[in-house]
């Protein structure tokens, strides 16, 4: 196979993996509708499951010994595992204190902050068809979520903000750092996050049933959900592993309609059909430069 035959379907894989990660991570919407715990119990029982999953992935991947991958991850994985940790708690509280909608729009600008950390740090280019599907993804979000747009609290709206910056540098280092494994850092980063919720939380005040939907929580929609995007994130730009995340913005209400039968308001169905046609446009304009 040839140099360019290879980084072509390296590319295709981490396409492959990354909207793969995103159809993981649609569901959390309808999870944390389904468990009955305040916001902070979710986010410690949560990170608890995720750490022990991604614990068992890391002894399969090191056959029996985790600590040849914790120490090899060092000072990047350390802050990798620090943004998503900061990612993942202020997202689950930004809804808690907002509307899904202003959550939704502010979350859609982290592709262009991935874009312009890729190009300080290190200098990728970003393409300008990838600036235009960006730009899409933006519009047709902020579209879903005009039904609605104005009935969160700038606390929340914050909290989604920094939801955002947080991803975005946790995508940055994830790439500039492709030459590591990373599953380490993912569970590092369930670790901070059940440290930051152990005060605040209440652990011991859960039902059954709610500690398996959380244990689903953990282990298939995030634990998983970062396995293969960290694993994808490290063979596309930054701006791009970004972008295709946004679809679990256009997943998460199709999950709450088909589980709970809320149906979707019409804006959030065009919303949803500018991101989708965005990112299709754009992964063909990609297949067929690869293929020249």
């Amino acid at each position: 196979m040839s140099s360019t035959a290879a980084s072509a379907a390296e590319r295709s894989r981490g396409v492959v993996l990354v909207a793969a990660a995103a159809l993981c991570w649609s569901t959390g919407g309808l999870l944390a509708r389904l468990v009955d715990t305040d916001p902070w119990t979710t986010v410690f029982w949560r990170s608890i499951f995720t750490a022990a999953f991604l614990l068992v992935v890391i002894f399969i991947q090191e056959r029996g010994s985790a600590w040849p991958q914790i120490r090899g991850m060092g000072w990047p994985g350390v802050a990798m595992a620090l943004c998503f940790a900061i990612a993942s708690t202020c997202f689950i509280n930004a809804v808690a204190r907002t509307t899904v909608a202003n959550t939704l729009v502010i979350q859609s600008t982290s592709p262009f902050i991935a874009a312009l950390l890729g190009w300080a740090w290190m200098g990728e280019r970003v393409q300008r068809r990838s600036w235009i599907a960006m730009a899409a993804a933006l519009a047709g979000a902020t579209v879903m979520a005009s039904h609605s747009w104005g009935a969160g609290s700038i606390t929340g709206d914050l909290l989604a903000l920094i939801t955002a910056i947080a991803f975005a540098g946790a995508t940055v280092i994830v790439r500039r750092h492709r030459h590591l494994r990373m599953t380490a850092a993912a569970g590092l980063a369930s670790v901070f996050s059940a440290i930051f919720a152990w005060r605040p939380a209440r652990p011991l005040d859960v039902a059954p049933d709610d500690l398996a939907l959380l244990a689903l929580f953990g282990a298939a929609q995030l634990g998983l959900g970062l396995v293969m995007f960290m694993a994808g994130a490290r063979l596309i730009p930054v701006a791009e592993a970004s972008l295709i995340g946004v679809l679990e913005s256009v997943l998460g209400p199709v999950w709450v309609w088909l589980a709970l039968g809320e149906t979707p308001a019409p804006a959030a169905l065009l919303g949803g059909a500018i991101i989708l046609t965005a990112l299709v446009v754009h992964t063909a304009l990609d297949l067929r430069g690869a293929a020249r």
